[in-house]
């Protein structure tokens, strides 16, 4: 099964201040995760300040792949998710390091020899997913959460993964925003990682 094309239409100003179409067709960034064959990031648009500038600037989204927003910034993004496999769930542990090192953030993975799911990981960020086809399970360190067409995660720079236990492939998309721990939250997290794996 494959999804539609993603198609975006960014808007501009002329010199005359009127609002105008500056590009409308496909995505120039898609990018398939070769440690996790049919995963697929298909980028939107970022901005890399608060506010952000209204201007006519270059699309934010060529370069490298990165996954967490820029520091006070935003990234939209669209994600394939494939089906786990049993191959995937008894080995993926070993690939998330290239996988996360290909979406410029391998730093982000907290996966352990007793996780839940071999695609734990945290960014300091709100991200707002929002499944758009299939099915999938938000996985949490002592909960998860089965989720349908229409639902929508707010992601508060928890520790999580996306596990796709339906059988076929899930399109999300993900809005994600800079954020900072609160004190007692840094804290609690600073101690658990002195703790190491467990």
């Amino acid at each position: 099964m494959s999804f539609p094309a993603i198609r975006r239409v960014v808007t501009g100003h002329d010199p005359n201040g009127q609002a105008v179409v500056v590009s409308d067709g496909a995505l120039p960034n898609v990018a398939q995760i070769a440690a996790i064959p049919g995963t697929v990031f298909h980028e939107v648009w970022s901005t890399s300040a608060t506010p952000a500038p209204l201007d006519n600037g270059a699309d934010p989204t060529v370069g490298a792949l990165m996954l967490p927003p820029p520091k006070h910034g935003t990234r939209m993004r669209f994600v394939d998710i494939p089906p786990d496999t049993a191959e995937f769930l008894a080995h993926g542990a070993t690939r998330v390091h290239d996988a996360f090192s290909q979406i410029g953030d391998a730093a982000a993975s907290t996966v352990r020899t007793d996780s839940p799911h071999p695609l734990m990981h945290r960014t300091e960020s709100i991200d707002y997913g929002v499944v758009i086809e299939g099915e999938m399970t938000l996985v949490l360190d002592a909960a998860e959460v089965a989720l349908a067409p229409g639902s929508v995660v707010i992601q508060r720079g928890t520790n999580h993964a996306w596990a796709n236990r339906s059988g076929r492939p899930c399109r999300m998309l993900f809005v994600l925003i800079d954020g900072a721990y609160a004190p007692e939250i840094a804290a609690a997290l600073e101690t658990s990682t002195q703790r190491g794996p467990r």
